[in-house]
C-alpha cells in the first residue's frame, strides 16, 4: 500500500510530527512517500495515485491555513476521494483560542471530496514531546486499522 505523507511547516515542529508518524506507518510495512507542500512537487490530482494520505499542517494565527496550504485546499474540492483513508496531523499552539483549527479545516475539506477522515485529528502541542508517544502510536494504529479496513 502506497500512503502520501504531505506536510506543511514554518517553525519545523510539524515537520517532526510527520517524520514520526511517517517512521511508525513505515514500520507497519506501508510505503510512505513524503512530500513537503513549499519544497516537493505535489497537488490535490496526486492524491489518486496514493491508498492513503497523511496531511499536515500548523494554524497560521488564530485560525487560518498557512499561505502554503491555500492552493492544496482549494484544489481539492475539484477530487474525488470516496473511500480514501485520510489522517491529519499538526502542530498547535494552545495560546490561541482556536486550538489547530487548521487541520479541522482541511479535515472538513478531505470529508467534503468524499475521504474517510480517522478520527481523532492528532493535534500537538508545539514541538512532540516524549508524552505525545502513545497519543502519535494511537493516531498511527488507527490510520492503519482504517486503511486495512477499506482494502
Amino acid at each position: 500500500m502506497e500512503v502520501a505523507l504531505i506536510f506543511a511547516s514554518m517553525t519545523g515542529n510539524t515537520e517532526e510530527i510527520a517524520k514520526i508518524v511517517g517512521e511508525k506507518v513505515a514500520e507497519l510495512s506501508l510505503n510512505v512517500k513524503t512530500f513537503h507542500i513549499e519544497f516537493d512537487d505535489i497537488m490535490a490530482l496526486d492524491l489518486k495515485n496514493y491508498d492513503a494520505v497523511l496531511f499536515g499542517t500548523y494554524t497560521w494565527g488564530d485560525a487560518d491555513l498557512p499561505f502554503e496550504v491555500e492552493d492544496f485546499y482549494d484544489d481539492l474540492v475539484d477530487e474525488d476521494l470516496t473511500g480514501k483513508v485520510v489522517g491529519l496531523f499538526g502542530s498547535c499552539d494552545s495560546y490561541y483560542p482556536h486550538y489547530g483549527a487548521a487541520i479541522e479545516t482541511m479535515a472538513k475539506q478531505f470529508e467534503s471530496v468524499g475521504a474517510h477522515v480517522i478520527d481523532p485529528l492528532l493535534k500537538i502541542e508545539l514541538a512532540p514531546k516524549p508524552e505525545d508517544a502513545e497519543k502519535i502510536q494511537q493516531f498511527v494504529q488507527t490510520f492503519v486499522t482504517a486503511i486495512k479496513n477499506e482494502a
